[in-house]
């Protein structure tokens, strides 16, 4: 294992109230495992990762989680820390986003928490290029890199139009998903079949708060997603970067990864480091890939300007990952060279559960040997040396699943309640009007 400066402290901060975040776990164990000392901003002292061994200390984050707020508190967190503003790491603490608002905010608040924290050199406008969807279709645009093609209607009649034009289903996105209400039924990501969903989905654009995006839905299958994680070091080298297949998502086709698995794949790794040498990129980063099979090109559909929640597939032999890489370098010190656990797999229980109950056919071809595979894996939430948070989590997605069943039983009694009793005999108009050629309701073939 490298040489820490375990002097210097980490500070894990969410602002996304998502108790069910593993890759928060993930960069809790992955530091504390190394004799760092590591705190969280979390959503809740009940949150699953509170539970981890690893964690020194829990911070509530700013119930309105504006830069202004996000600031304040992080000051007051470096006044416990007792972190003091000068010269040399050991009076600093490392600061690690785990999710996009979070990295965009750290990075307008980075003037106010210079000398007691460390960051990557990255500017709010470098990241917006990349964490925003419709600046990410144009950034793709501009350099020639494979993306799905990108629409942005301005109403709602627009949006049916351009959905009819890349062929239903579409794939509907928010340009900035991190200003969707808590606890709203707004998705970041939906694949829409039908064009009344679309106008629908557009009507609800002040609710989103941006921009909603038309994109088209390249097909899955086995084989096709794919994802890049790396950082990028003070100097421009990515010596951690890998490649990775996702096996099983959730939701299926359009989700977070449940399983995947460490697979070299030297076109996408390519693309990956041209693209962070073209946009000049500093810090992790988390990249996704799908494969179209008729053109043989890798399209960028996502770009993460943070760690993957998944980020922890990548451990290698040294157990060497991406959070650690950015600890060693913001400390002053060299980043080994990645040595490479191909075959390697991880697993998120709760989702891959889930995965396999609705598509329990096996979604990827088998892994051929390799040097190097047959690597043990890692699961999400488990670990032998931590129970505590993998026993927290059980228990709240149980808790979880049952609220979601009983709203949805209620939704469903509700509507059957004030639903007339000849309403069934009824067809509805995309039944009745099949016979039309107009572009209503009716999907294209692809």
């Amino acid at each position: 294992m490298p040489s820490f400066d375990t002097r210097v402290p980490a500070v894990l901060v969410r602002l996304d109230p998502n108790p069910f975040h593993h890759g928060t776990l993930g960069a809790a164990r992955s530091l504390g495992r190394a004799g760092v000392a590591v705190h969280a901003v979390v959503e809740s002292l009940s949150s699953p990762v509170v539970r981890s061994r690893y964690l020194r200390g829990a911070h509530l984050r700013p119930v309105e989680p504006s830069p202004a707020e996000l600031t304040r508190l992080l000051l007051r967190v470096a006044d416990q820390l007792r972190l003091r503003p000068a010269d040399g790491a050991s009076h600093s603490a490392l600061l690690v986003p785990l999710d996009d608002i979070t990295a965009l905010s750290l990075a307008e608040c980075r003037p106010e928490l210079a000398g007691r924290y460390l960051l990557p050199d990255q500017s709010p406008e470098q990241l917006a290029r990349v964490a925003d969807k419709a600046q990410l279709a144009e950034t793709c645009r501009s350099l020639g890199l494979p993306h799905p093609r990108t629409e942005l209607p301005t109403s709602a009649e627009e949006a049916a139009a351009m959905a009819w034009s890349l062929g239903l289903p579409v794939i509907a996105k928010w340009s900035r998903p991190w200003l969707l209400p808590v606890g709203g039924r707004l998705r970041s990501t939906t694949i829409v079949g039908s064009l009344a969903e679309v106008r629908e989905l557009y009507e609800r654009t002040p609710q989103a708060g941006s921009r909603l995006l038309l994109q088209e839905l390249l097909p899955a299958g086995r084989d096709l997603d794919w994802f890049f994680h790396g950082y990028v070091d003070s100097g421009g080298g990515c010596s951690t970067g890998a490649t990775g297949r996702k096996e099983r998502s959730w939701p299926d086709g359009a989700g977070l990864t449940a399983v995947g698995r460490w697979t070299a794949n030297p076109a996408v790794d390519t693309l990956a480091r041209e693209l962070l040498a073209a946009l000049g990129y500093r810090g992790v980063c988390d990249l996704d890939f799908r494969l179209d099979r008729a053109t043989g090109a890798y399209h960028l559909l996502d770009f993460n300007p943070r760690p993957g929640a998944q980020f922890r597939l990548f451990a290698d032999r040294d157990g060497l990952d991406v959070v650690r890489a950015m600890h060693l370098d913001l400390t002053g010190r060299a980043v080994p060279a990645h040595l490479p656990l191909y075959g390697r797999r991880f697993v998120v229980e709760n989702y891959a559960a889930l995965s396999y109950v609705s598509s329990p056919g096996r979604r990827y071809a088998p892994e051929p040997r390799t040097a190097g595979g047959g690597a043990a894996g890692e699961a999400a939430w488990f670990a032998a040396d931590d129970l505590g948070p993998a026993l927290a989590m059980l228990r709240g997605w149980v808790s979880h699943l049952l609220r979601k069943g009983l709203l949805t039983l209620r939704r469903g009694l509700r509507g059957a309640a004030g639903r007339p009793r000849w309403a069934a005999a009824v067809p509805p108009p995309s039944v009745r009007d099949r016979g039309s050629t107009t572009p209503s309701d009716r999907m294209p073939q692809r």
